[in-house]
């Protein structure tokens, strides 16, 4: 009495290289899931990307290096401070996935390319299949200046489909993935924060944490 299913797909997308303006074609995962009985119907869309995060807790430990290292060479604390504030501060990256998915009763329409770029907005900074050295340094740069971990990113997922989508119900669902893979370590690192999108309004307000967070499988087939 009740069918579900479960679509996933490759996107190509046509993008322009941040400084060269190059055209360059990324990839991304379509996701759609579905569940229905009778008198009842319910649908989920997502997409995956890929992107970095620069890892801060690393940059911190060299800034620390670096301010120890200055000073002891004769600069001032102010002239310190200017110095770290200008130069992109070392530290390790990791290539990362991040999987946004969201559930909304009815026909409401969710656009893909919207989510794409919430995805990405999350992440230290978006990555491109074509770079040219220009191009390298606009990535790298800004990943330096937006060091987040895996938690942060999907923490900016949630607000990113809180903040595009205002209209969406309480009732919506929302679920928000990203798993990092390590480049200093020999295991990866992921996070998950998934529920009730009114739930996660209230998080982000201020208000108590939800006890137990509702499942994909459960909002499909409520």
């Amino acid at each position: 009495m009740r069918g579900t299913a479960t679509i996933r797909a490759r996107y190509p997308k046509e993008r322009r290289t941040p400084v060269t303006d190059v055209a360059t074609q990324e990839m991304y995962g379509l996701i759609g899931m579905a569940s229905a009985r009778p008198g009842h119907a319910r649908r989920a869309v997502g997409v995956s990307a890929q992107g970095m995060n620069a890892c801060p807790c690393a940059q911190g430990l060299v800034r620390e290096q670096a301010e120890a290292a200055l000073a002891a060479d004769g600069f001032s604390a102010d002239e310190i401070a200017r110095i770290v504030a200008r130069v992109p501060i070392a530290t390790h990256n990791q290539r990362a996935r991040g999987t946004l998915m969201v559930g909304v009763p009815g026909t409401v329409d969710v656009p893909g390319d919207v989510l794409i770029d919430i995805v990405e907005d999350g992440m230290s900074s978006e990555i491109y299949e074509l770079l040219k050295r220009p191009d390298e340094l606009y990535v790298v740069d800004k990943a330096h200046r937006r060091p987040r971990f895996v938690e942060d990113s999907v923490r900016a997922m949630i607000a990113g489909v809180i903040e595009q989508f205002p209209n969406l119900p309480d009732d919506a669902f929302v679920s928000a993935h990203q798993e990092n893979y390590e480049t200093i370590h020999t295991h990866d690192v992921e996070a998950e924060r998934h529920g009730l999108l009114g739930e996660m309004r209230a998080e982000i307000a201020g208000g108590a944490h939800a006890h137990r967070h509702l499942s994909i499988k459960e909002w499909l087939e409520a």
